[in-house]
């Protein structure tokens, strides 16, 4: 692609490839708005004042006197959606666990009658775990 400056033409090589990039970008998120792939979505309430995110992956169930597996233990959901005060923050699912498994910290949550276990995570912390792992 070129583009004129005055009496010169200038060649951008990087316009294509940034273009492409670009396209695939509004190509997912339009995938993911218009119910091309499944989105779990959490509004997590504490995370304005603890700056940690609760991934849950085991709940008590009365009935069964146990722990039984549950959030991202059992989800089927491609990509998970924190909702953030005024923002939202999506990643694939499989980035998460990877996330939650380098860098979670477990904890249990004991608030009857729905009692669980799970990880808090950073917000940045899934970020990280995404640009070391791009393909995860």
């Amino acid at each position: 692609m070129q583009y004129r400056t005055g009496r010169h033409a200038i060649k951008n090589s990087d316009f294509d490839l940034d273009y492409r990039n670009g396209v695939q970008g509004e190509n997912l998120v339009n995938t993911l708005l218009t119910g091309g792939k499944t989105v779990e979505v959490k509004t997590d309430f504490k995370w304005i004042n603890t700056g940690n995110l609760y991934i849950e992956t085991e709940c008590w169930y009365v009935s069964a006197n146990s722990w039984q597996p549950s959030g991202l233990s059992v989800t089927k959901a491609e990509y998970w959606a924190f909702v953030l005060a005024e923002s939202v923050l999506i990643v694939p699912t499989k980035l998460l666990r990877l996330a939650v498994e380098i860098e979670g910290h477990p904890i249990s949550c004991q608030i009857p009658p729905n009692q669980s276990r799970g990880y808090l995570i950073k917000p940045e912390l899934l970020l990280q775990t995404n640009r070391k792992n791009p393909q995860s």
